[in-house]
């Protein structure tokens, strides 16, 4: 038993010594770890000092950035997203239940461990979402929920694409895009001020669609250990660790967010109705009793 752990433990730091991903281990930000991980080190560092530094000044007004800035992250999103789907689809050979790992000079393979790439880049990127909010003065929006997940993302990002980029990486990312793609568009219509706003409606339907992309990826996930087709398994048991944090996490927010407030307000209009109606007896039975009076 010891021998055979012993022997598992070997060979996967052999395979991490020697299992890169010759194509991206001289791509931008892939050379080393350190500059990636030096970024969410300092944005660790801003979100913990971000909120003091602010906290005696007036709150900055970005609406013109957050356009322009959410904009460009629409974009993006929808290019990587057609970049996921184009390398997959349609593919001789290539299964969305499970795609082995291809580091061949494929064209196909190519543009997918790019677009691996890209998605890495965009979640440095992306950590200018809570930068906004510290300067806006929104710490309320800075939950552990939202450090948590811009701080695992790109470092496993680096992670994938130092290694893995391809094959079964594709389709939470594709996922992601998409959704992605959804939520800031709906940030670049909120950012364009109230008249905008009652066209808003379906802010809680983005909360439902990151839910439903977790748990589609979790199941997908499932389904690529059952028909193990080559890709490395404890990168998918990583992610299907992974997804449920997320659901946790994402589920947790949801019903604190839309479920418990609606609970909360049917209860204070029962509560209110009831107070309204011995209001109103009180006040019918002191007229009447006032009529008798008179």
């Amino acid at each position: 038993m010891m021998s055979t752990l012993e022997q598992k433990l070997r060979n996967f730091i052999d395979w991490c010594e020697n299992g890169t991903d010759p194509r991206s281990k001289d791509w931008p930000l892939i050379q080393t770890p350190w500059v990636t991980y030096g970024a969410v080190v300092a944005y660790l560092i801003i979100v913990w000092q971000g909120p003091k530094f602010m906290a005696k000044r007036k709150p900055f007004d970005l609406r013109q950035f957050m356009i322009l800035y959410n904009a460009f992250l629409v974009v993006l999103s929808a290019y990587m997203f057609q970049l996921f789907l184009r390398s997959a689809w349609p593919r001789p050979g290539f299964s969305w239940a499970c795609a082995k790992m291809d580091y061949s000079d494929d064209p196909s393979a190519v543009m997918l461990a790019k677009a691996c790439w890209w998605f890495f880049f965009s979640k440095l990127i992306e950590f200018m979402d809570t930068f906004i909010f510290i300067l806006r003065k929104k710490n309320n929006q800075i939950s552990f929920l939202h450090v948590y997940h811009h701080t695992t993302m790109p470092m496993l990002w680096w992670i994938g694409v130092k290694w893995v980029p391809g094959g079964q990486a594709f389709f939470s990312a594709m996922i992601n895009c998409f959704v992605h793609t959804v939520m800031y568009g709906y940030y670049l219509l909120a950012a364009m001020g109230p008249r905008v706003q009652p066209f808003l409606w379906w802010k809680k339907y983005i909360t439902s669609l990151q839910l439903a992309q977790f748990v589609i990826v979790m199941i997908q996930t499932i389904l690529s250990l059952y028909i193990d087709c080559g890709y490395p398994r404890i990168v998918l048991y990583a992610l299907a660790v992974y997804m449920v944090s997320h659901i946790i996490l994402f589920g947790n927010f949801f019903n604190k967010t839309y479920r418990q407030p609606r609970t909360k307000a049917a209860a204070s209009k029962e509560v209110n109705g009831q107070t309204n109606e011995v209001s109103n007896g009180y006040v019918l039975r002191k007229r009447q009793h006032t009529r008798l009076d008179s």
